[in-house]
């Protein structure tokens, strides 16, 4: 059986790399197959990754706290690409300032992630929802009248 895939990186002009690497020793250890962008990625790289591999989840982190800014409109770009099903997840300081967590939850669920980490939540956790959710996305997928032969 084939390892879910993860697109990681971090996004924009952010060129923090230590929550990047420490993301891809916890995904790589929990049997994830990993594909690292690094830092100051764009949001086509991210793309153009997911589906060169076809992966099964984007994960975008953004510690400097422009991601608000810096994801604003990459589902619709996913759209545009072909990938508009692929699941989407950002984690990290994603605003600048203080904030009610909920209202930046809000903010990045308008924008289409299908979940968004604070940066204290549990990687452990973290883990378990993207393996259940690729999980639940392979298990509920029908295929549509043109696919089938």
């Amino acid at each position: 059986m084939k390892k879910p895939t993860l697109v990681i990186g971090v996004i924009g002009a952010d060129c923090h790399a230590v929550g990047n690497k420490v993301l891809d020793r916890v995904f790589t250890a929990h049997d994830f197959q990993v594909i690292n962008l690094g830092v100051m990625v764009s949001q086509d790289e991210y793309i153009d990754a997911a589906i060169e591999t076809g992966a099964d989840a984007i994960v975008v982190s953004s510690i400097y706290g422009h991601g608000d800014i810096d994801c604003l409109g990459l589902r619709e770009r996913c759209i545009e690409r072909g990938v508009g099903e692929i699941l989407l997840y950002v984690g990290g300081n994603l605003v600048v300032g203080k904030h009610d967590f909920v209202d930046v939850e809000h903010k990045f669920k308008q924008m289409g992630f299908d979940r968004v980490f604070s940066p204290s939540h549990d990687l452990e956790d973290v883990c378990e929802l993207i393996a259940s959710d690729i999980n639940n996305k392979l298990t509920n997928y029908r295929p549509q009248p043109e696919e089938v032969v």
